[in-house]
């Protein structure tokens, strides 16, 4: 037998069989000749008693590892054995584990057929409540929130599922459009400190105020809006809306937070340190309410980022699904957008995912669901 300058214990490894079942070949061979072999058919005979060795021994090997693996489920149900294999097939052949885990092929198949049936029922049902959700909240949900608004329905799904099931059937959020430059820190008026330092936390409401405006693009031109956040609970707390971008605007959503909330002296007023906030009309309103100023740096648009953020999920989520003909038009999209279903109905991923008014009357969500 040629070995092409291997030894036997390494010929033995490459063909999967003992070092002894080779030496007997080999022995054959050497004593009877060519009258133990007389011609090319027993050589192909031999040849073919090697690779079903070779393949019976991987057959072994498979068994093994598959056991090695998967133990356990020795002692388990036939449904804990076919949900077994069917999360390893693309492993193992299923001839192969279904001999390890002693069940029949049929049964596996039957059982397969049986759980994508009921599958497919289970993912037609909850692709319904999916759809439902997510044009019920203005198709702005994502997974995460579909996720959490169906388990708030009783309905036991898992993240990934549903973000599959979106994927698959296009449903999807709109991203965010980049924000244009709006403040205008080229005046003389006086600079308030920098309070925050971007901690965008408070530990009660009215404690820390932001506040921002910014633009929305009508066929009648630009209408502009004004909001205070409480950063509290991430609730709009005031807002006006104009087709100027006067300090009578950033005013009177001051005006409508004060009157609604009535804060106590001491609250911290956060803004970039553009002209309206910096004015001495604006500053003076502060003033006479006991609130305390707070400015971001030059051009640094991360001090203010609760604002800015609620301006992009705004924009996201209503303006930009829109096209106004009219400004009035726009006036009331964004109040719905604002009053109806930000305010209290969106759920918000920093409040573990509730709503801002549910979560100032104290419906916080567990942070481990």
């Amino acid at each position: 037998m040629e070995t092409s300058g291997k030894s036997i214990a390494q010929l033995a490894r490459d063909l999967g069989v003992s070092d002894s079942a080779l030496h007997s070949w080999r022995k054959s061979i050497a004593h009877h000749g060519n009258q133990a072999f007389p011609g090319k058919g027993h050589q192909t005979e031999l040849e073919e008693k090697l690779r079903r060795l070779e393949r019976e021994n991987e057959i072994l090997r498979q068994e093994r590892d598959i056991l090695k693996k998967n133990g356990a489920y020795l002692r388990a149900t036939a449904m804990m054995k076919y949900q077994c294999i069917f999360e390893h097939h693309q492993d193992y052949p299923v001839k192969r584990m279904c001999a390890a885990f002693s069940v029949s092929e049929s049964g596996y198949y039957a059982w397969l057929k049986r759980e994508t049936c009921q599958r497919a029922k289970a993912n037609e049902l909850l692709l319904h409540e999916i759809e439902q959700i997510f044009h019920e909240h203005r198709s702005v949900y994502g997974s995460p929130r579909i996720h959490v608004a169906l388990r708030d329905q009783g309905m036991q799904c898992g993240r990934k599922r549903v973000a599959r099931l979106m994927r698959l059937h296009g449903i999807s959020a709109r991203r965010r459009r980049s924000r244009v430059q709006t403040t205008n820190s080229e005046h003389s008026f006086p600079i308030a400190a920098n309070l925050l330092n971007r901690n965008f936390t408070a530990e009660t409401p009215d404690r820390v105020w932001v506040s921002d405006f910014t633009y929305v693009g009508t066929r009648e031109g630009w209408l502009y809006l004004a909001t205070v956040l409480d950063v509290y609970s991430r609730r709009v707390v005031g807002w006006s809306m104009s087709h100027e971008r006067t300090e009578e605007l950033v005013l009177a959503a001051l005006q409508m937070a004060v009157t609604w909330r009535k804060p106590a002296p001491g609250l911290i007023h956060h803004s970039d340190r553009g002209s309206q906030y910096a004015s001495l009309c604006y500053q003076s309103q502060l003033q006479r309410h006991g609130i305390v100023a707070s400015m971001s740096r030059k051009g640094d648009c991360y001090d203010n980022a609760l604002a800015e953020s609620f301006f992009a999920t705004l924009k996201a989520e209503c303006a930009d699904r829109q096209s106004y003909t009219t400004r009035i038009e726009a006036r009331q999209d964004l109040f719905l957008y604002i009053e109806e279903f930000y305010n209290r109905k969106r759920l918000h991923s920093a409040l573990g995912y509730v709503s801002p008014l549910t979560f100032e009357e104290g419906g916080e969500r567990e942070k481990s669901e």
